[in-house]
């Protein structure tokens, strides 16, 4: 699927689309990495339910969480799990939090397609991003100096590749006094950030020396996906059917948050995702149904 720079920019601020008459908007915000999968599922909701008007809104899916927990979005789009302490702060609230796992993504790894490496393990990439390994030519590439591009600390796609990559799934326990190293990995001093899945696809197919990661959804032919491997032994490329089987080793769920005291409007919606219209735009939009 291919992604424009007015896509990107739209990523970042309300899409606002109607069908009809107009009736009270539903609101949707967070994910960057599920904008235009939302925006297209709003398209279809409203066609099979004329009268109903909805806006997508990004910027990441910790603001889509803030939002909900502020009770300014009806539901909010994550490519993250809410935390326990979201929900404690939800519930404090009294808000009555439901989660939708809506699709399924794989994260991919990208580099600029005149890279000579193809494959790389999470142990490496865990190296790569904490700054251990700096040079191309660790990996079996070229002698230059890698340049390693994140997401921004408030997308959940950040926060995902830091716990399952970085720290390759260690977590430190509560007053623990010897953690795992693993466990409290942080990104290296090097590191720079992309405010958007479209800004570090721009960044890494322009410059040979660039990594960089977002769902699968983004990947184009600018770029060139990596097969990832969590042994060393078996390398799998982030495609739809290693998503589906869980042979690809960084995928996770994409979720729809629903405040329950937003009423009718936002559960018709979701009733509608999970539906098996609902699920063609998300096959369409290059994501893995969940049915």
């Amino acid at each position: 699927m291919k992604y424009s720079k007015l896509m990107a920019i739209a990523a970042a601020m309300t899409l606002s689309v109607a069908c009809g008459k107009k009736s009270t908007s539903l609101k949707i915000a967070g994910s960057d990495t599920m904008v235009q999968l939302g925006q297209n599922l709003v398209k279809a909701y409203m066609t099979a339910n004329p009268g109903t008007s909805a806006s997508v809104q990004g910027g990441g899916s910790g603001t889509g969480i803030a939002a909900l927990l502020n009770n300014s979005t009806d539901i909010a789009s994550a490519s993250r799990e809410m935390k326990p302490k979201e929900f404690d702060q939800a519930k404090a609230k009294g808000l009555d939090v439901k989660e939708y796992i809506i699709a399924l993504d794989a994260l991919a790894v990208v580099v600029h397609p005149t890279n000579k490496v193809s494959k790389l393990t999470i142990a490496q990439l865990s190296d790569i991003y904490a700054g251990k390994i700096t040079n191309w030519k660790q990996v079996g590439g070229a002698d230059q100096e890698i340049l390693v591009i994140s997401r921004e600390n408030n997308s959940g796609t950040h926060v995902y590749f830091k716990e399952h990559v970085l720290r390759q799934g260690k977590e430190a326990k509560k007053g623990e006094a010897n953690p795992d190293p693993l466990a409290v990995m942080e990104f290296g001093a090097k590191v720079t950030y992309g405010v958007s899945s479209q800004a570090i696809s721009d960044q890494v197919k322009s410059n040979a020396a660039a990594i960089g990661y977002f769902g699968m959804g983004w990947i184009t032919k600018d770029v060139k996906p990596l097969e990832i491997s969590k042994d060393g032994k078996q390398f799998f490329a982030p495609t739809a059917d290693n998503t589906s089987n869980k042979k690809y080793p960084i995928a996770r769920g994409l979720q729809m948050y629903v405040n329950g005291n937003a009423g009718e409007k936002a559960q018709k919606f979701i009733d509608f995702v999970m539906s098996p219209a609902g699920q063609k735009v998300v096959k369409e939009q290059d994501f893995v149904p969940v049915k």
